[in-house]
């Protein structure tokens, strides 16, 4: 069946209900719900549990309080597109070639071109909403899509989240400046009220429901009288705390709150592993990563650290803290392990499952974590770039310098002793960027990694000229 809504301001809605019948009583054997809220531009600055008291955000800090926080989680890429691909399939955008924000931008007087990367999911890739369809499963998603050629309707609707597996579709955009803040510009309430709306009809068979907010995303609006109440608190000065993302904030962990409670009412908070994620760190301009090095479109960790929080209730033991890092290409194999079905043999998938480590065990064995970002960008710094962490090792590759011998040249840091990067150990340490480099470069190679080339209308005049809008 499906339902038609109206187009609402800085909306496109598809509604498609799935047929399926839902099951009379929960078997004693259920496999667990899931519920995966993502917001959108979320550091972990503005997460009161990472450190920062200026936020407020009750909600969230209880709910790593009763599962498990990752402090060394990290989105796929800094910025959203990408990391929204790997979550979808649990392979590295350098893999899937959705290495850049839909659309992007050409930057078409750069020192470097753009490789022809692809800007939609295709359709014969398989995601994890379809993976728990074949499980058995009720999908929706309300919110963020962001995996289509066009970002609105009805052009998006080719690549749309409907063809990918969501039984139920409600797609929201971010604000324009014209939106009223007073009124849900960011849809945080429209995609709650769904969201409760999926919980109270599904509540007899597993689902998965996901919530990929368009908060804190720019432009950063909220309601007057919410932003007053943070700008009269200590610390509003600061260069890390802004009132506004921090009201938007609040927003966003009373709707965490809303969905836990209906959780609750529906005696479902046992047997629903609920993650909280952010999709690549806070833009600049909204405010200081802080205690991180940059942000939104950059390598450094104030572009890519993001805070990860799990609550499963039968098997996550409260109040965990773990330092793995870990990746967003590590859900798909960790959900799907957590259903009772891994994913099939020889499906390409480049994260590792977190299902034992959740469950108490050791963290899972990894090489390295991987990053691909071979385009400039508004808030970018340095171009295109790579990058690799291999235990408390972060190499940064700049694709100028590798390819045109010019701009900056590789960074070293260990980020245990060095979290914040301010010492750069390349020139102290030149084995082991070598082997860094090296080990990056072969892992683009084993994913067919799209590399930028050398411009032949490089112009130094116009180098900064986007030639299209800022995501």
């Amino acid at each position: 069946m499906i339902r038609r809504l109206l187009l609402l301001p800085a909306l496109v809605v598809l509604v498609a209900f799935q047929s399926a019948p839902a099951a009379t009583a929960a078997a004693p054997s259920r496999p667990p719900n899931f519920v995966f809220i993502l917001a959108d531009d979320l550091g972990t600055p503005p997460v009161g549990c990472y450190g920062n008291s200026y936020y407020q955000t009750p909600t969230i800090d209880r709910l790593a309080r009763e599962g498990i926080r990752f402090t060394d989680a990290y989105a796929a890429c800094p910025v959203c597109s990408p990391t929204r691909s790997a979550l979808m399939t649990g392979q590295y955008p350098a893999r899937t070639h959705v290495t850049d924000y839909i659309p992007g931008n050409p930057f078409p007087f750069a020192r470097l071109s753009h490789p022809d990367w692809s800007k939609f999911l295709p359709l014969s890739a398989t995601t994890i909403a379809e993976e728990f369809v074949a499980r058995g499963y009720a999908t929706a998603l309300f919110g963020k899509w962001h995996l289509a050629k066009a970002y609105v309707g009805p052009d998006s609707i080719a690549e749309g989240p409907d063809r990918q597996g969501f039984g139920e579709v409600f797609i929201t955009h971010k604000p324009t400046k014209a939106n009223d803040p007073e009124k849900d510009a960011h849809g945080v309430e429209s995609t709650t009220a769904r969201a409760l709306d999926f919980l109270d009809r599904h509540r007899d068979r597993p689902f998965f429901l996901y919530l990929p907010h368009n908060s804190i995303h720019s432009p950063v609006m909220a309601p007057r009288a919410v932003v007053e109440k943070y700008r009269a608190r200590p610390g509003s000065d600061r260069p890390e705390n802004n009132p506004v993302v921090a009201a938007m904030m609040e927003i966003l962990d009373n709707s965490v709150g809303r969905v836990l409670a209906k959780l609750d009412e529906l005696g479902l908070r046992e047997n629903t592993v609920v993650i909280f994620n952010g999709d690549n760190g806070g833009l600049l301009k909204d405010g200081a990563q802080t205690p991180w090095r940059g942000g939104k479109a950059q390598l450094h960790e104030g572009g890519i650290r993001v805070p990860l929080i799990i609550r499963w209730p039968a098997a996550i033991a409260p109040g965990r803290v773990s330092a793995m890092p870990v990746s967003t290409v590590d859900f798909f194999p960790t959900m799907l392990e957590l259903t009772g079905r891994p994913a099939a043999p020889g499906a390409v998938i480049d994260g590792v499952s977190l299902a034992s480590h959740l469950r108490g065990g050791a963290a899972p064995a990894r090489d390295a974590i991987f990053w691909h970002y071979p385009h400039y960008h508004a808030s970018g710094e340095g171009g295109p770039a790579g990058a690799v962490r291999a235990g408390d090792w972060k190499l940064v590759e700049y694709y100028e310098y590798t390819l045109a011998k010019t701009g900056r040249a590789p960074e070293l840091y260990n980020l245990r002793a060095d979290p914040s990067e301010k010492k750069n150990l390349a020139a102290a340490e030149p084995a082991r960027v070598t082997a860094l480099r090296a080990q990056l470069a072969a892992w683009r190679k084993a994913t067919s990694a799209q590399m930028p080339t050398i411009n032949p209308a490089f112009d130094p005049a116009r180098a900064n000229e986007s030639g299209g809008k800022s995501d």
